[in-house]
């Protein structure tokens, strides 16, 4: 088994006593590679620090949020000013209206929103809401896709394009799971022949526009818009899932960039600043029917927190400069050319995506269109390769089922160094 420091070793031993696996989310365990993770210390700009005292490259950033590095000063003295008046109130402020109004002006789909505290939140509260809107009871989602581990999305695909979904946990329901029907993502003929069967039972359909949590897995042309079309014919609701997008691949997210209108939209990350934040926003008229004003109920303490408000804001603002979307960009680009480049030269068989900062490598020639495309690349090779990077510095990703993320921190210099020892581990490999 591959190891880490030896105080991340102790910790990691302690830790299993009291928290189940020794983690609170499992793929920080480091299962899918084969050893123990490490424990950060302390973490600035592009680079991580864990207890033993070394320090790496950081290609996740907390998974999404910290788009502008590691404890940015803009965001780190919001925190500690707005802090000094109160740190939760459960009572509205203005940072939260302001959250609001910022979210509706950059997502041109998003009439009203409302604040949660997770992408899971975000993404249950948005389909108990289409069901309550379209009186309907079934859900579309796609294999491959995560949105949250809420009992509704955690559902696996059933024997074929029209059984019901099984339950993808021990705990969730079979009479749940049936309520959700699961599709093959990108595969235009499954989508059609469901919705002629009982496309008027669907409430929604909830879809990662470009999924994410199955390595990065783009759509083909043209069938986004089919989910728009087959939607508004059925009278059902299309929501996307940007939680992860949102707000990183620009100001309107894949909505923007597609030309897509949906109905209803979540989103997360970002607009926390590094701490804990959803919301789903979309149509007026579909919003309205949440409590106070109708009958779907959604609460949350801590919702609209101002700590988190404030510090989303705060980040929202650095975004909108010059030197905000056109260089994150210009730094994926000039990432994406040269992994193509040391790949190529060391004569390895993979596939790069990249949309913006976001990017995966998959260690195969066959084309990624799903996720049982992404489950056939070469894991083994995947485990060798990620090993030898943290070895030397370079953290990615525990697992070949996962995005990369850069932020406005990383240099040039940082992705140069990475692709320096990309070169040097696949050498060895």
């Amino acid at each position: 088994m591959h190891s880490v420091g030896p105080l991340s070793e102790k910790m990691f031993e302690m830790a299993k006593r009291y928290t189940p696996g020794g983690v609170n989310s499992p793929v920080r365990a480091f299962r899918n590679v084969g050893g123990e993770p490490f424990f950060v210390r302390r973490a600035a700009g592009s680079r991580i620090e864990d207890i033993d005292g070394k320090s790496y490259i950081d290609y996740i950033g907390s998974w999404g949020p910290n788009i502008l590095g590691h404890a940015p000063v803009v965001i780190t003295n919001t925190i500690h000013e707005v802090a000094k008046s109160g740190i939760s109130f459960g009572i509205p402020n203005p940072f939260e209206v302001e959250m609001a109004r910022k979210v509706c002006e950059w997502v041109p789909s998003v009439e009203k929103v409302r604040m949660c505290n997770s992408g899971t939140e975000a993404t249950m509260s948005a389909i108990r809401l289409a069901r309550g809107f379209t009186g309907r009871d079934l859900i579309v989602k796609f294999d491959g896709c995560y949105h949250g581990h809420s009992d509704s999305l955690l559902v696996a695909a059933g024997s074929g394009a029209l059984t019901h979904g099984e339950p993808d946990s021990a705990g969730v329901p079979r009479a749940v799971a049936s309520n959700t029907l699961v599709l093959p993502y990108n595969d235009p003929e499954a989508l059609e022949k469901l919705f002629t069967a009982c496309g008027e039972d669907i409430a929604a359909i909830i879809v990662e526009s470009y999924p994410a949590n199955a390595g990065l897995v783009l759509p083909r042309a043209g069938y986004l818009q089919l989910l728009s079309s087959i939607t508004k014919k059925f009278g059902a609701l299309l929501i996307f899932d940007e939680v992860m997008t949102g707000f990183r691949l620009g100001k309107a997210g894949v909505q923007g960039i597609e030309g897509i209108v949906p109905d209803l939209s979540c989103f997360g990350k970002v607009i926390g600043g590094g701490l804990p934040v959803g919301a789903f926003g979309g149509r007026a008229d579909v919003m309205d029917f949440l409590a106070p004003l109708g009958p779907v109920y959604q609460a949350g303490t801590l919702s609209g927190n101002p700590l988190a408000m404030a510090a989303g804001l705060a980040q929202l603002r650095e975004l909108e400069k010059p030197s905000g979307f056109a260089r994150l960009e210009e730094l994926g680009a000039h990432f994406e050319n040269g992994l193509r480049g040391v790949m190529e030269a060391r004569g390895i068989a993979h596939r790069i995506h990249r949309v913006g900062s976001m990017f995966c490598l998959f260690f195969t020639d066959r084309e990624i269109v799903n996720v049982s495309d992404v489950m056939k690349q070469d894991l083994g090779l995947f485990k060798k390769f990620f090993w030898g990077c943290l070895e030397k510095g370079i953290y990615l990703a525990p697992s070949p089922y996962e995005t990369g993320f850069l932020s406005l921190a990383h240099t040039e210099a940082d992705l140069d160094d990475t692709l320096g020892v990309f070169d040097e581990v696949l050498a060895k490999i």
